[in-house]
């Protein structure tokens, strides 16, 4: 799997279809095949940046 903003292969496994890229810090989540994006807050909250991805591009082939 690539990260669908950096394209990066460093990612690691935080959970049951939860993943993190250490290259641009996001968090991924696998859903029915589609990678959904999130960008952790100071807070510990995930807001979604699913917005600034086609869904082709996060799709798993």
């Amino acid at each position: 799997m690539n990260c669908p903003n950096c394209q990066s292969k460093d990612i690691g496994k935080i959970g049951i279809n939860q993943y993190y890229c250490w290259s641009c810090f996001i968090e991924l989540s696998v859903n029915k095949g589609v990678i959904n994006t999130h960008q952790v807050e100071e807070d510990g909250s995930l807001s979604s940046l699913d917005d600034l991805f086609d869904e082709e591009k996060r799709r798993l082939s």
